[in-house]
């Protein structure tokens, strides 16, 4: 091994890494010079609403679960275990969620931006609030996709940090203003084969240097990485099994849900039922890159043991090891290094593109297009125009990461955690609670902000001095700093330190709630608003479908077939189109029915 660290491409490599480049940026001059030729917001924005459920589902999982995942995941297995692995258990409600609630309203009620369901719902002032924070949130994150690739090649290549970032950023900045929506969504799709092609090329290789499946096995076993499952219900033990499996749930619906990247995605599908479909294929697409993740830290620990290159300071940061452990591998295997840089890149791309549409959509349908109206070109050409600024601010953004002392993986969570987390608080509670007013969302959004910068700055700066440790032999629950025994109750963190110690993994179910509590507090305090005042189809039906189903379940009765419990919270006269019959199967799909003119229409095109 080289004293250094440092690995080196061959022409081959060079070669692989720009043809897959080149690829990438070809997809968005396809669709630039084909079909309308972006001319269109439409078209630019929502790729015509022809998108079909596979490309969207491949596409959905690339967006949030590129190169974060692919350096950070691997990285964290590697260091504590395969306790991660059990947040695949919230993919299941993370996602049936938002395809059965989220999806069909925000479908029915034809919306360009998520955020003008806050103005049906609200106000206008709401939906403002709403579109300022996501923007925020996004720019953040991208600070985040662009700087990842760029220190894992400076870390192994030698190639300039950040050169790197520029080169990511420019690269993805152009084709994503050339091509739009439908170039982002076949570039994810072209990045999530290489990819996936990629890791296992990786993780074959990388057991037959460690001696093969069974020996692999032994290594990693006996190195106390294989973790149980852990049902600790401390929420200031980082990982486990109620961490990752109930607040990644919350985490994956602020995600999924109610994020502007991925509604767009919904959006743009042909027909409502595909929109739903792409939702539920997303489930096995992230299944199988969490298990090639996973599988790539497992392997790199059989390889590596607890001589980690980190700790020989072959590299600086944790981060850097899987793609240092690719080129140390694959370094008899000419072109595969390359391969796999090139879909780590490109991976990135993929996340940072997705942003750059969506904050330049909602920008210009929430902040520009209600004030100023424009032709048709002109608004094409300037929303196009917001995707460059939007590429050059991320840019500017990535410096901020680098100063930032935490893992990609963590850092990733904890913005999503923080900024989306009072986003979904706020969709939640006009969805679910008609009696939420303008006022309470207003100040259950300000106070779920306040409350996630307040934990969330507080808790990194607690954790400074100091980084997570490497597990030892045999164990399998550590919080940030300490290694806590599975017999022994260790001291807990009391008062603001216990606050500031829980896990990042809880931050979006902590702000959201707050949003919602301190919502309807404030709603019921200035007024609750009445069923009359609700818009038609902005508010879900709870009592109702909880009702359906239990007919479902159990054979119909007088208690639960009595007319009176159709109208329950004054649902039947927010929605405007139950049937009598409140246990027929439709009826609990038909808050806003299909073929219904949704209120958004009226408002003047671009």
């Amino acid at each position: 091994m080289d004293p250094t660290g440092q690995k080196y491409f061959t022409i081959i490599d060079y070669v692989i890494f720009a043809l897959l480049l080149v690829a990438s940026m070809a997809i968005g001059l396809y669709y630039a010079f084909t079909g309308g030729r972006q001319s269109t917001t439409q078209e630019f924005m929502y790729a015509d609403r022809s998108m079909k459920c596979l490309p969207l589902s491949l596409s959905l999982m690339a967006t949030f679960q590129s190169a974060v995942a692919i350096i950070g995941t691997p990285a964290e297995v590697y260091a504590n275990g395969t306790q991660y692995w059990f947040i695949g258990c919230c993919y299941i409600l993370g996602l049936l969620i938002p395809a059965h609630i989220f999806i069909p309203m925000f479908y029915r009620l034809h919306l360009t931006s998520v955020y003008q369901y806050l103005e049906l719902r609200f106000c206008k002032a709401v939906r403002i609030c709403g579109t300022v924070t996501f923007i925020f949130q996004m720019v953040v994150y991208m600070g985040v996709g662009i700087y990842t690739p760029a220190l894992a090649l400076n870390a192994v290549t030698g190639f300039h940090l950040w050169g790197a970032v520029l080169a990511t950023g420019l690269v993805c900045t152009l084709y994503t203003a050339l091509g739009g929506l439908k170039a982002v969504v076949w570039t994810d799709v072209f990045q999530t084969v290489v990819m996936f092609t990629g890791q296992l090329a990786v993780i074959i290789v990388g057991v037959h240097q460690a001696g093969g499946l069974s020996d692999a096995w032994v290594k990693v076993r006996d190195g106390g990485r294989i973790s149980g499952i852990d049902l600790n219900p401390d929420p200031t033990v980082r990982h486990t099994f109620w961490t990752l499996g109930v607040g990644g749930v919350f985490l994956m619906l602020s995600l999924y849900g109610v994020n502007q990247a991925q509604v767009q995605r919904y959006l743009s599908s042909r027909t409502e039922k595909e929109a739903v479909m792409s939702c539920y294929m997303v489930f096995p697409c992230l299944q199988v890159a969490l298990m090639l993740s996973c599988l790539m830290g497992l392997v790199m620990f059989a390889c590596y043991g607890n001589n980690s290159p980190l700790e020989q300071q072959y590299i600086t940061s944790k981060d850097q090891m899987v793609l240092y452990f690719v080129m140390d591998m694959l370094q008899n295997f000419p072109g595969l290094p390359g391969l796999f840089v090139a879909c780590l890149f490109s991976a990135s791309l993929s996340t940072i593109s997705s942003a750059f549409n969506s904050l330049a959509t909602v920008t210009m349908v929430d902040l520009i297009k209600p004030h100023y109206s424009m032709t048709e070109a002109r608004a094409t050409l300037l929303s196009k125009m917001l995707a460059l600024s939007y590429g050059i601010i991320c840019v500017a953004m990535a410096y901020v990461v680098h100063l930032m002392n935490s893992s990609v993986l963590q850092a990733a969570l904890s913005i999503f955690g923080m900024v989306g987390g009072p986003l979904l608080g706020l969709f939640c509670l006009g969805i679910f609670f008609p009696c939420a007013n303008s006022i309470g969302a207003v100040a259950g959004l300000a106070a779920g902000l306040v409350m996630a910068f307040w934990v969330g700055i507080g808790g990194f700066l607690s954790r400074m001095p100091s980084s997570v440790q490497v597990l030892p032999f045999n164990s399998t629950n550590t919080s940030e700093n300490i290694t806590v025994p599975a017999v022994i109750d260790a001291a807990r963190p009391a008062g603001l330190n216990g606050l500031y110690s829980l896990s990042y993994m809880w931050y979006s179910a902590l702000n959201s709630s707050t949003v919602v509590l301190i919502g309807l507090i404030i709603s019921f305090m200035t007024g609750p608003t009445k069923g009359d005042d609700v818009a038609s189809g902005t508010v879900y039906p709870v009592m109702r479908t909880a009702q359906s189903l239990l007919h479902k379940l159990v054979k119909p009765s007088a208690c639960c077939t009595s007319p009176e419990h159709t109208q329950i919270d004054g649902h039947k006269k927010i929605n405007g189109n139950v049937k009598e019959d409140a246990g027929t199967e439709g009826e609990t799909e038909t808050f806003l029915p299909s073929n219904a003119v949704s209120p958004v229409e009226h408002e003047t095109s671009v």
